[in-house]
């Protein structure tokens, strides 16, 4: 144990350990772009929705959501501009679904990891 200068003493093997497993600035820029993406709740409504069958019109994701067609438009053209969701248009329709389906089991566990620790965790007082 020593002591940094700030008062209290500190273990520098577990700092050193601790630093060494800190995110570069480049990766917590993209985790929180990534989760500010779907963790928006109209988005994540979304996403799970598509998680569960290979695509859906406007009007259907709108329905499954449980928003309107507008909100749902907007969530889906932020999501395909990220790269999450791709558009087939038949006719007059559009179609959307997840965009890759390698990236579906890892949004899939991390969702559900999330859920996890949303429901483990206690909301904030106040």
């Amino acid at each position: 144990m020593g002591d940094a200068g700030h008062g209290h003493p500190f273990d520098p093997e577990s700092v050193e350990r601790a630093r060494s497993a800190r995110l570069s600035s480049a990766e917590v820029d993209r985790l929180a772009e990534v989760l500010s993406i779907v963790g928006e709740p109209v988005r994540a409504r979304i996403i799970t929705a598509l998680l569960a069958v290979e695509e859906l019109c406007v009007g259907d994701v709108a329905l499954a959501a449980d928003v309107s067609e507008d909100a749902a438009s907007y969530a889906l053209r932020v999501l395909r501009t990220a790269g999450l969701v791709q558009r087939r248009r038949q006719g007059r329709l559009n179609f959307y679904r997840l965009a890759d389906d390698d990236t579906q089991p890892a949004l899939r566990s991390a969702l559900a990891e999330l859920r996890r620790l949303a429901a483990a965790t206690p909301p904030p007082a106040g």
